[in-house]
C-alpha cells in the first residue's frame, strides 16, 4: 500500500532528507514550495499525510487552518520547525508531529516511523467495504428514519436516509449484516450530508462485543493490499509507572490523544495494555494515560504491572503499536473509584496537566516523582 505525503517547504536540504526516509517507509512525497498551489493539490487529490515547514509561521497556519475545506477526512500533519519554544502552539493548531529543523536524519526517522505506522492503521480502519442493508436511524426527537446502509467500515457508514439528516446530529442506528453475523445497536454522529438523504455517520459508543465482530467482520472484506500491521515503534525505555499511566523515551513518540497498545515481552510471555497518549515530546518520549473506566480495565493495568515487577533482573521488551488517531476519552473516566484514587497518583495528574507545562517543566517534576529505584525496560 503507497501512502501520499505532500510536502510544502523551501527547504531542498530538509526536502531531500524526508523524501528519502519517507520512500523506504512506502510513502510517495509530492512537493511544493507555494502554500496556494498545495492547497489546490489538497482539493484535488487524496494525501495521507501533509508535512508543512514553519519558517513561514502565519502562511503555514493558514494552510492548516484551511485544510476541512480543502479534503475532508484524516489527514495526519506533521510541521518543521526550528523554534522549540513554538511546539505547544503548533500542536494546538492541528499538527500531530513535529519536526526540528536542521531535521537530523536519525530523529525524523523515528518520527516519521510513527507517523507512518499511525496512516497505516487509519487507512485500514476507515476502508470502506460496499455493502447493502436495511438500517434503522432514531433522530433527535424520538422519530424512526429507515435507510439503506451503503457502506461500513470500522468507525464509521455511509448511509442512504429516506429523509435528510443534519450534520453533527447525534443519532441512535440499529441494522443487521445479511449475512447475520454483525449485529448493531449503537450511536453516530452525522459527519456530513447530502440533500437526497446520503449521509456519512461516524461510530460512538459503540459497546465493545460489537465492535470487535464490527473489526472482525471489516477485516475480512477488506482487499489485501490494506492488510499491513502497524509497525511497532523500534526503540522504547519505560522510565516511569503507575495503576494511571507511564511515561515512555523514544525518538518516535505518537501524537496526543491517540490510542496505542503497549507490550511488554519477557521470558517468553507477553501481556497487553491500551493506553491514550497525553503528553508527546517530538523526538523524545511521550506520557501515557491506561483507560479506568472497568474494574476490567484497571484489572489489566494491574496485571501489567504486577507482570514488569514479578521479575527482577529481567528486562522485558517493550514495544508500542497505534491503535487509533483518537482515542475515545469515555473510556479513561473511571465510573467505579473514588475521586481520591486519582489525587494520589501524582504521574496521572502530571499527565492531565501537562499541556500547561512546558517540556522542561514537565521533566523536572517527573524527575522529582522518581524512587531511588528505577523501573527495569528497554
Amino acid at each position: 500500500m503507497t501512502l501520499q505525503a505532500l510536502l510544502v517547504s523551501k527547504d531542498d536540504e530538509a526536502a531531500d532528507v524526508l523524501s528519502r526516509i519517507l520512500a523506504g517507509f512506502g510513502m510517495a512525497v509530492e512537493r511544493f514550495s507555494d502554500s496556494e498551489i498545495a492547497l489546490q493539490r489538497l482539493g484535488e487529490q487524496r494525501f495521507d499525510s501533509l508535512i508543512v515547514d514553519f519558517d513561514e509561521p502565519e502562511i503555514a497556519r493558514q494552510l492548516l487552518k484551511a485544510l476541512p475545506q480543502a479534503k475532508p477526512g484524516a489527514l495526519i500533519t506533521i510541521a518543521l520547525l526550528s523554534d522549540p519554544g513554538a511546539i505547544r502552539q503548533i500542536l494546538q493548531d492541528g499538527a500531530k508531529f513535529i519536526l526540528h529543523k536542521p531535521v537530523a536524519p536519525e530523529q525524523a526517522e523515528g518520527t516519521l516511523r510513527a507517523a507512518t505506522s499511525l496512516l497505516r492503521r487509519e487507512r485500514r480502519r476507515s476502508y470502506r467495504v460496499p455493502v447493502q442493508a436495511p438500517v434503522q436511524l432514531s433522530v433527535p426527537g424520538g422519530e424512526q428514519i429507515e435507510g439503506i446502509l451503503l457502506d461500513l467500515s470500522q468507525t464509521g457508514m455511509d448511509v442512504l436516509a429516506a429523509q435528510p439528516l443534519a450534520p453533527s446530529a447525534l443519532i441512535g442506528l440499529r441494522f443487521t449484516l445479511p449475512d447475520g453475523s454483525v449485529e448493531i445497536d449503537a450511536h453516530g454522529e452525522v459527519a456530513w450530508a447530502n440533500s437526497n438523504g446520503q449521509s456519512g455517520v461516524r461510530f460512538i459508543d459503540v459497546p465493545e462485543s460489537q465492535a470487535e465482530q464490527l473489526k472482525t467482520w471489516v477485516d475480512a472484506n477488506t482487499p489485501d493490499t490494506t492488510a499491513e500491521e502497524a509497525e511497532p515503534v523500534s526503540v522504547c525505555k519505560l522510565t516511569d509507572l503507575s495503576l494511571g499511566g507511564c511515561y515512555v523515551e523514544t525518538d518516535g513518540p505518537f501524537p496526543e490523544q491517540a490510542l496505542v497498545d503497549l507490550c511488554l515481552r519477557a521470558a517468553g510471555i507477553e501481556i497487553h495494555a491500551d493506553g491514550m497518549v497525553r503528553v508527546m515530546h517530538p523526538g523524545s518520549g511521550m506520557g501515557v494515560e491506561f483507560p479506568s473506566r472497568t474494574n476490567e480495565q484497571r484489572e489489566t493495568v494491574a496485571h501489567f504491572i504486577e507482570f514488569l515487577t514479578s521479575r527482577p533482573g529481567t528486562v522485558p521488551e517493550l514495544l508500542i503499536s497505534p491503535k487509533s488517531l483518537i482515542a475515545d476519552a469515555t473510556q479513561f473516566e473511571s465510573t467505579n473509584a473514588s475521586p481520591d484514587e486519582h489525587m494520589e497518583d501524582p504521574l496521572l495528574e502530571l499527565l492531565r496537566n501537562a499541556s500547561s507545562l512546558t517540556r522542561e517543566q514537565f521533566l523536572a517534576e517527573l524527575h522529582a516523582q522518581r524512587s531511588q529505584e528505577a523501573v527495569p525496560s528497554s
